[in-house]
């Protein structure tokens, strides 16, 4: 398997909380900034999905935090897509400072709303499959 995707932040003071760590839904805001990047990098832009008239939705999340960051950290976070088959998907995202320190791990279940229809579509991949020009990036061969 290939390195999953991955982008770099660097922690900035106005994310931080009183206490100087990095504010517990900054995090999320970081998972949801390198999913967009992935989408981008394979391709795929919110005008393309618009057009096809499906929108991406998050549906739960899960956060483990396990080493704190202060402003001024960088950090890598990657995005893993899996594909189980049906309506939803899942995203497996690692939060780590450049020294290999986990700072956070997130799940996330996905899926494609239809957005005339206002349901999930039967089968996302579909949809990522057509849209994307680097399908690869989503792990499709």
């Amino acid at each position: 398997m290939s390195e999953p995707f991955s982008v770099r932040i660097t922690v900035r003071g106005y994310e931080t909380d009183v206490q100087g760590h990095l504010n517990q839904s900054v995090y999320i805001n970081y998972a949801e900034h390198a999913r967009w990047s992935l989408l981008r990098a394979a391709g795929i832009t919110q005008a393309g999905l618009l057009a096809k008239g499906v929108g991406p939705v998050a549906l739960e999340t899960t956060i483990r935090y396990r080493r704190e960051l202060l402003a001024g950290d960088e950090v890598d976070v990657t995005c893993v897509f899996e594909w189980g088959g049906g309506k939803t998907f899942r995203i497996q995202q690692t939060i780590r400072k450049t020294d290999g320190t986990v700072s956070a791990e997130l799940t996330s279940v996905g899926g494609l709303l239809d957005l005339e229809a206002r349901r999930l579509v039967a089968d996302p991949t579909a949809y990522f499959k057509e849209l994307a020009s680097d399908p690869g990036l989503f792990g499709f061969q």
